[in-house]
């Protein structure tokens, strides 16, 4: 008996000694355990952002851009709506109910409530109204400095956050904390901080939310897509009872008051729409302008994410006056023609580069296709207005504009190995010309042989030499505008010529400031001297013959009021595309009309003159008369003159000779003589002197009045009818022509009744 007694003691202690072993040894484990979870809690935090280095309130309101009088808004940019305000300034409802639905012991803990944790956990077991357990701060932190983490739901985001609000709670009292959230809160409809909810949805200042409107914002934090009233207003309307019923329970309401609140409908006012892409006015440029600030390589100064953080304030070169006159005489060129057709147009001021006016098309909304820019298209065929860079370019190259070309019409060229016909427009027979009277009258033979005489890529490199960027190759139909350009491109190099050989960027943003209005962007003097000034004088005279000679192409339709111009018309081919490019010494204008669908023909009559003169006619009505300036001719030693010359003679024996010699004297005159023969010059006519019996002879009257258009064209056979012009004042002539062997004036009967 004692043996087995002896052996039963043994296996009990045997069995004391292992449990006691398995506790140590789990207690061992335990602690290690534990250690290792603090050690790896401790590393979750290492890396967290400094609350000083972080703009959490984000509180800027948006990029604005306006027009160069600096109080025109044409848009404004930021992916939120954003309002702030001082807690003053937010009604005691609102502040109520924000605390009493997300926090409602937000004066009391430190950051982080472990008992409305415990609470929040009970509740939501029992199935009750679902309750975060976020505190005010940590959802602030949330949404403000771990916005990268917010949907990241690991246990490490909420130790990260919990102790980012500890220590927010530290450097910030309570107030600033509840406006810092009531400012920043995600309210749902893009809308970030209650004063914007407010105005948002009920069109009222955040201070003068009701109760029921308080709680109905009050609710929509919690899920600020399914609970936006807009889009789910039955969900929001039961969201804000629940917010009522905490007012209630945290006894800031009373029972009547909530009760009568619960039994209102939501009451929704909400504010218009925000523009498309948040433009407000002249689509066409203000989206132009925002496109190059969206640009990665935009020479700005800011960036996508300056852009729509708000705070920026752009100005633009945009002339409002300007922009108006544009846009209604583009409408006026629409009512002339076919509804299929658009036009459009772009005003470089000459000595800045600044773009003040752009039309590029008539309703952004049906099309964002830009006709001014090419942006969402591409550019047109340039026409005969590239004929321009072709008599610079000769001119550069020494070829005399009074060189006699010849202009008979059609000629055959060869162009790699196969026989192509040019004409000139209806297939006229223009003889033999000068090159200047070849412009005037833009012949497409006479040119394409001119620059058959011209060195190897000449023309193209006096195209983006002035100012074209487009890329299109050399062929030997560049000189009749075979290229896709754009009105604002050539605007741009035109622009050039005006300014007597001084290229300058076509400038629309000119200043950006910050939200604390220290300028970031200061649009930098792009001048650069990239052609002499006696050859840009030398074109810009045989340029002017377009619009002075009556063989010009645009004759008769320089601005009202005998401010001198320059320019070119051009007609692409099978008259898909129309053009007038013209200038004075400080205003350039580029007009296009067509059909924005395409290359599709249109009516070959169609021209762009009326429209040119339109928006010149009073976009100059107020500016003194300004003459180009007088250059020295260029040093005319090409071999080709001589050979011209001896090819084709010095002189015409018929009735079409060119008066070159008679045109320098003309040009060394003063302005009013000049104004008086111009008509003269370079006419097909031999006389030299008014003939009455030719009405091709006429002095120019347009700008006139009618009782003195009568005297000057008293020994004529002349006509008139009349039409109404919003531009040109009554009774004062605004086109004139030959037609049937007659002078035909038309006369203004001013703005239509």
């Amino acid at each position: 008996m004692k043996i087995r007694r002896k052996q039963r003691e043994k296996r009990t202690h045997a069995v004391q000694w292992a449990l006691l072993i398995l506790v140590a040894s789990l207690c061992f484990v335990m602690y290690w355990g534990v250690q290792g979870a603090f050690r790896v809690v401790g590393t979750w935090s290492d890396d967290l952002p400094s609350i000083e280095d972080v703009d959490f309130t984000n509180t800027s309101k948006e990029s604005t851009m306006y027009a160069a009088d600096g109080t025109t808004m044409l848009a404004e940019f930021q992916l939120e709506k954003r309002d702030p305000i001082e807690l003053d300034q937010v009604s005691q409802y609102a502040i109520e109910a924000t605390v009493d639905t997300e926090d409602v012991r937000f004066y009391e803990h430190t950051g982080v409530d472990l008992f409305g944790i415990g609470r929040a956990f009970v509740n939501n077991l029992r199935g009750g109204d679902l309750e975060g357990a976020s505190t005010i701060t940590q959802q602030l932190v949330r949404n403000t400095i771990l916005t990268q983490e917010a949907n990241d739901i690991t246990m490490e985001r909420k130790i990260r956050e919990a102790e980012l609000a500890l220590e927010m709670e530290k450097r910030y009292s309570k107030d600033e904390i509840l406006l810092m959230y009531l400012n920043t809160i995600n309210y749902g409809d893009g809308c970030y901080g209650i004063e914007a909810a407010a105005q948002n949805y009920f069109q009222v200042s955040a201070a003068d939310l009701t109760l029921t409107q308080a709680a109905t914002l009050v609710g929509i934090p919690q899920s600020p897509t399914y609970l936006d009233p807009k889009l789910y207003p039955d969900d929001c309307l039961k969201r804000r009872n629940v917010v009522l019923e905490r007012m209630l329970s945290a006894g800031d309401i009373t029972q009547e008051e909530c009760d009568e609140a619960k039994a209102q409908e939501l009451g929704l006012n909400p504010a218009p729409d925000a523009p498309e892409e948040g433009i407000y006015a002249y689509p066409y440029f203000t989206s132009y302008v925002r496109e190059l600030l969206l640009a990665s390589d935009n020479p700005y100064g800011c960036s996508y994410a300056d852009l729509f953080r708000g705070g920026l304030t752009i100005y633009t070169s945009l002339d409002v006056n300007l922009q108006e006159k544009a846009e209604a005489a583009c409408a006026a060129q629409r009512e002339r023609m076919s509804p299929d057709l658009e036009a459009a147009l772009v005003a470089i001021d000459v000595e800045t580069g600044q773009v003040q006016a752009m039309v590029g098309g008539s309703d952004y909304v049906a099309s964002k296709v830009n006709l001014a820019t090419g942006t969402g298209g591409s550019g047109r065929q340039a026409g005969s207005t590239f004929k321009a860079f072709t008599l610079a370019a000769a001119i550069e190259e020494g070829i005399s504009p009074s060189t006699r070309i010849d202009c008979t019409s059609p000629m055959t060229i060869d162009i790699d190995g196969q026989k192509q016909t040019i004409e000139n427009f209806n297939n006229a027979n223009y003889g033999v010309r000068t090159i200047q009277v070849a412009t005037a009258l833009s012949s497409n033979t006479g040119f394409m042989r001119l620059s058959e005489a011209l060195d190897d890529g000449a023309i193209t490199e006096m195209a983006h030499r002035l100012g074209v960027d487009s890329e299109f190759d050399t062929v030997a139909s560049t000189t009749l505008g075979s290229a896709d350009v754009t009105p604002l491109e050539m605007a741009r190099a035109y622009s050039t010529l005006a300014s007597n050989g001084i290229k300058r960027d076509a400038i629309v943003v000119t200043r950006i400031e910050d939200r604390e209005g220290n300028i970031i962007y200061e649009a930098p003097d792009t001048s650069d001297r990239v052609l002499s000034e006696e050859v840009a004088g030398a074109t810009t005279k045989v340029l002017r013959t377009v619009f002075d000679t009556a063989n010009g192409t645009a004759y008769g339709f320089a601005p009202a009021g005998g401010q001198p111009v320059a320019g070119k018309t051009g007609t692409a081919s099978d008259f898909t595309d129309h053009w007038l490019v013209g200038y004075t010494p400080y205003l350039t204008c580029a007009t296009w009309i067509g059909n924005p669908a395409g290359n599709i023909a249109t009516d070959p009559s169609l021209t762009c003159n009326a429209l040119w003169q339109d928006f010149m006619t009073q976009a100059i009505a107020d500016h003194e008369i300004v003459n180009f300036p007088e250059t020295k001719d260029p040093t005319y030693n090409n071999p080709f003159n001589a050979s011209q010359k001896k090819k084709l003679g010095a002189e015409d024996g018929d009735k079409d000779k060119d008066k070159d010699d008679e045109d320098k004297d003309k040009d060394e005159e003063d302005e009013d003589k000049d104004d008086e023969n111009k008509d003269d010059e370079d006419s097909d006519n031999e006389e030299t002197s008014a003939n009455p019996d030719d009405p091709a002879s006429a002095p120019s009257v347009v700008g006139k009045t009618f009782d003195q258009a009568v005297e000057a064209l008293n020994d004529y056979n002349a006509g008139y009818y009349e039409e109404y012009s919003d531009s040109v004042p009554a009774g004062t002539v605004i086109s004139q022509r030959v037609e049937n062997g007659m002078v035909v004036l038309v006369i203004s009967l001013g703005p239509k009744p």
